[in-house]
């Protein structure tokens, strides 16, 4: 059940909203405008931790305008240190806060103690504990913060990163929404690296969801579509175990078909005048599950939501993802497409990000090599007469160059990023597959998989599961494809 909040409750769905204060000063900064210059500042390493984590919890209670786009929230986190030392400060990654006027912190506690000094700026909230956080022991920390939600604008992949948080003409997006508990490292303290103008740079540890959602107008709420699975005693209500993220699109043009297969529900999300591909895009998502499920294991959750999503291509969220709405407008009924090959791509993160997840801002190629690769099985299975058209039309086509383990910074701009991370990261499972047989490899995959299963990977423990599986010499594709 949710918790006694020491913080004031969630005003009902037909009273007025309460007034937004901030008793603390608070430092909006501003957002990337142009390209930040490359520095040769490196990026921390995660290092192994004395025992995995526990999950995180999340309980958020929410209240929501949908007509003026402003949702008035009450946060919990529940937290335990498994780290075998004292953690004398907390740091959470608070990504609304990198547009200005979006994100409104009204009151913050530790274990019922209000904290009334903390550090604001961009998507870094830090502040000191009253006493430090011993091994062992949990904390809980309550937030109440208000969201006016920014209009969603796209521009050049190579200058600015797609914003996909916030609002378009027909469509809600509640992605990296609320503050997050960012992971801990004994030796380098909080992990969070800040934000590029291509890619991805959160690392999320595991965490336990439990989400309730109500409308000031009930009566024409929006359809939802949701990481979580509905409470059927409660349907405002959401939870999801064991998972990176928690994210919600709704609207109320929105339409959906969904399919069933082994207690999974997964639900394709599109609007008027899409339904074909709609219809694709579940058809692809049912087929990539059922492919995933044989070569690496099972699907984690009870549910899957695809949507059609008002922005550039397409983006991974735990038990949820988008595909550009450009690719329902470009799907011509085959499987030599965007939709269906970005589908595969999507929803193999489910395994390559929300089960085994890595740093995105160090080791891209840990989660994207793998969902390209993804790709590529996903044909091999099931529709190998398109194969080299796959080859050709998503690897070959661009000419990939470059090392695949550089961090995200490193590659200078989008193209090269994808071209290194994606393609030739694909290229590298290829030819390692080759080099190690067919058998040898998908054992490999499996059992990388299954060792790495709700932790954070490194290559460390990539190259490390490796070793176990074959005795073939590879080191020259390690010169190929990686830095000295």
């Amino acid at each position: 059940p949710p918790p006694t909040w020491a913080l004031s409750p969630l005003p009902q769905p037909d009273s007025p909203a309460p007034p937004i204060a901030s008793p603390v000063p608070q430092t909006q900064a501003q957002p990337i405008q142009s390209p930040p210059t490359l520095t040769a500042t490196a990026l921390p390493t995660i290092t192994a931790t004395p025992q995995q984590p526990q999950p995180i919890d999340y309980t958020i209670n929410v209240l929501m305008d949908y007509d003026s786009q402003i949702l008035i929230a009450r946060q919990q986190i529940r937290f335990t240190n498994t780290y075998g030392q004292p953690i004398p400060t907390i740091t959470l990654a608070v990504e609304p806060n990198r547009i200005p006027g979006a994100f409104e912190l009204e009151a913050l506690q530790a274990n019922e103690v209000e904290i009334a000094l903390y550090d604001l700026q961009n998507h870094r909230l830090t502040f000191d504990l009253p006493t430090p956080l011993e091994p062992g022991k949990q904390i809980s920390l309550s937030l109440a913060y208000t969201l006016t939600l920014p209009n969603i604008e796209q521009g050049d992949p190579n200058l600015v990163r797609p914003q996909i948080f916030g609002v378009s003409a027909r469509q809600v997006n509640l992605t990296d929404w609320y503050p997050m508990l960012v992971p801990y490292d004994p030796q380098n303290g909080w992990i969070l690296p800040d934000p590029w103008y291509y890619g991805e740079h959160l690392v999320y540890p595991l965490a336990n969801f439990d989400v309730t959602l109500q409308f000031s107008k009930p009566a024409i709420a929006p359809v939802i579509a949701a990481s979580g699975a509905k409470d059927p005693a409660n349907p405002n209500r959401y939870t999801l175990q064991n998972a990176r993220t928690f994210a919600l699109a709704m609207g109320r043009q929105m339409q959906s078909v969904s399919a069933e297969w082994q207690g999974i529900i997964i639900t394709s999300y599109f609007y008027p005048y899409a339904e074909a591909g709609g219809q694709a895009a579940l058809d692809a998502t049912l087929l990539a599950v059922q492919t995933y499920t044989g070569l690496y294991g099972d699907y984690p959750h009870q549910s899957l939501a695809v949507v059609q999503g008002d922005f550039n291509d397409g983006m991974e969220f735990d038990g949820l993802y988008y595909l550009s709405n450009a690719f329902y407008n470009l799907y011509d009924g085959t499987e030599r497409n965007y939709l269906v090959l970005v589908a595969a791509h999507e929803t193999s993160h489910m395994w390559w990000f929300g089960r085994v997840g890595n740093n995105q801002a160090q080791d891209p190629w840990l989660d994207e090599s793998f969902a390209t690769y993804s790709e590529r099985l996903f044909y091999e299975k099931n529709y190998p007469n398109s194969l080299a058209w796959w080859w050709s039309y998503r690897i070959d086509f661009y000419q990939p160059e470059g090392k695949i383990d550089g961090d995200v910074p490193s590659y200078g701009g989008f193209t090269p990023y994808m071209n290194a991370t994606y393609r030739q990261g694909a290229r590298f499972l290829e030819e390692l597959r080759g080099r190690m047989g067919d058998e040898a490899f998908f054992r490999f995959l499996k059992d990388y998989y299954t060792q790495m299963t709700n932790r954070t990977a490194t290559p460390q423990d990539f190259f490390r599961i490796l070793e176990t599986h074959t005795n073939a010499d590879y080191s020259d594709l390690r010169t190929k494809y990686f830095k000295p």
